[in-house]
């Protein structure tokens, strides 16, 4: 994909802090992109995640990646910071090509293998509002502004693919419910945005290694394979960059439409569009999973990144 693909384009990542969306909005800037990056951790103030990353700093790697990086403060569960948000793209940009709906903030809500009877309640139903309740927001008033044009993108970005989650129990019926309703949003989406000469897909990242990921092993992103050592099949893993320039290839493809209402990963599509990883190779972590790591096998990536 040519560095300028996507100049004059605008795009909206909303949940851009940190992981998958800050990797999606630098990439859409390092084609040309002008991105504006959303959240709710600014430099002033933090969200309850209690982390150092910002939407600023997100901005300024956009930037920096050769983009036009615009952060705004926004909680995407309060409809009028939505609606001033999408006025404000239309009123400085008058268009907009590309939304990513990544919105989740719900790492330390859900329970691990935990029972809806022994789940936390309040819990369990604010990850609900987080993860599916900001996108349709969002959504509401985002598309009327994409659909003003031909050619718009909608990704809903989630964990696992349609065929994984299908038949795999996803951590908690909580965490399992809003993963499957942005698949679903996905193919509703494709519906309502497709007739309208709009793409809408759903596409999920393999193993991330989020901020979040690798304070978790103790590790940094240059330092990451220190961590397979502990859990070997960590070797799989991807950097949000992965998962970003999935999301550029979409946006820079005048084709995208063939994938409306899709579920999409990134390992999938950098096998048809010829990225990689920052590291030159190209993880496929679903794949991965069910042959390797779910049957028992040693850890091997061999044919698999």
């Amino acid at each position: 994909m040519a560095t300028a693909a996507l100049n004059g384009k605008v795009a909206l990542v909303a949940g851009a802090t940190r992981g998958a969306g800050r990797g999606i909005a630098v990439e859409l800037g390092a084609a040309g992109a002008t991105v504006y990056v959303t959240g709710r951790t600014t430099r002033e103030r933090r969200s309850e995640y209690n982390r150092p990353e910002t939407i600023e700093d997100t901005a300024d790697l956009v930037t920096a990646a050769g983009g036009r990086g615009i952060a705004v403060p926004t909680d995407h569960l309060v409809p009028h910071e939505v609606r001033a948000l999408v006025e404000r793209i239309d009123a400085e940009q008058g268009r907009l090509d590309v939304l990513v709906n990544d919105v989740w903030g719900g790492e330390n809500l859900f329970g691990w293998d935990t029972p809806v009877w022994e789940h936390d309640l309040d819990n369990g139903l604010r990850l609900l509002r987080l993860g599916v309740d900001t996108h349709a927001i969002t959504s509401h008033y985002a598309l009327p502004l994409l659909l003003r044009r031909p050619g718009g993108l909608v990704v809903e970005m989630t964990d696992g693919t349609a065929e994984y989650n299908r038949d795999h129990y996803r951590n908690s019926l909580f965490y399992d419910l809003v993963k499957s309703s942005v698949l679903r949003m996905a193919f509703a989406l494709g519906h309502e945005v497709g007739p309208r000469g709009a793409t809408a897909v759903a596409l999920t990242p393999g193993w991330m290694r989020s901020e979040i990921m690798l304070d978790h092993f103790g590790v940094t992103e240059e330092t990451w394979r220190d961590a397979v050592e502990r859990e070997p099949h960590f070797g799989i893993s991807e950097s949000p960059y992965y998962v970003g320039r999935a999301v550029a290839a979409l946006a820079a493809d005048p084709e995208v439409s063939r994938w409306n209402g899709q579920s999409l990963s990134s390992g999938q599509l950098a096998r048809v569009y010829g990225f990689t990883d920052h590291d030159g190779s190209r993880p496929d972590c679903w794949r991965y999973l069910v042959e390797v790591q779910e049957s028992g096998k040693p850890a091997d990536q061999t044919g698999y990144r």
